[in-house]
Order: structure tokens, then C-alpha cells, then sequence
């Protein structure tokens, strides 16, 4: 997932038009059951890598609503798969490559950010 969307998000959607991997979608349509903000798909976001920040952070008007999460990457697959089965993400299954999971989709993340941080959910910064 790379970052994350937290409740602080006021669904202002602005981060939405601005992800290029259409990996942030409304509360309405979240695969998280009663979704009451925006979400990132985790087997979709790609950090942006190619950016100075990632897009959604650099549209996002509410600080503390975007945050770091894990790399999407097969180190991380267990987190990803856990946090799955109990509904924390819905992770998109193929009806012939199954299910997109770190380990079988990673995906592009900043290097530069520290596990710890990662792993605290910093806010992003600029």
C-alpha cells in the first residue's frame, strides 16, 4: 500500500483525481465494508516514485490524513495478507492470476523512508 489514508480525511476526494495508478477511491466505493473515508487499494499505489511527493499528499488540504504504511512488497506479505482476511484492505483477486498480493504484485516504493516510519504511519511531510 505504501501510504494509507487515515480517519482524519475529511472525503474531500481530492486525492482521488490526482492518483495516476487510480489506486485512491471514494468511501462509496471502498471494498471495505462501511467505509467512512477515502481509501487506497494496497495492491495498487505506487508511492508515486517518479515524484518528489506522492501525488495524493500534495493534493490532500487536511494534515495527518495521508500517511506511510508498508512497502507492497513480498517481505511484507504476510502483513498485507493478515491485514486482508481481517478486512483492513480488500485486495484485488484476478479470476485467472488470483489474488494480487505483494508477493506476487509488488510494487514500486520510496527506499529512502525507514521502516520505523513506515511502521509508525508517519504523517507525510514535505
Amino acid at each position: 500500500m505504501a501510504v494509507m489514508i487515515t480517519d482524519l480525511c475529511i472525503n474531500c476526494s481530492s486525492c482521488i483525481d490526482e492518483c495516476p495508478a487510480t489506486a485512491i477511491v471514494d468511501a462509496d466505493s471502498s471494498p471495505i465494508e462501511n467505509a467512512e473515508f477515502t481509501y487506497v487499494k494496497p495492491e495498487k499505489c505506487i508511492e508515486c516514485v517518479d515524484s518528489s511527493v506522492p501525488k495524493c499528499f500534495d493534493a490532500c488540504p487536511t494534515e495527518g490524513a495521508i500517511v506511510w504504511n508498508m512497502p507492497y512488497i513480498a517481505q511484507f506479505n504476510e502483513y498485507y495478507m493478515k491485514g486482508h482476511e481481517k478486512g483492513i484492505y480488500q485486495i484485488r483477486v484476478h479470476k485467472k492470476r488470483g489474488i494480487f498480493s505483494p508477493e506476487a504484485n509488488p510494487k514500486p516504493y520510496r527506499k529512502n523512508i525507514s521502516l520505523v516510519d513506515r511502521e509508525a504511519h508517519t504523517v507525510l511531510a514535505f
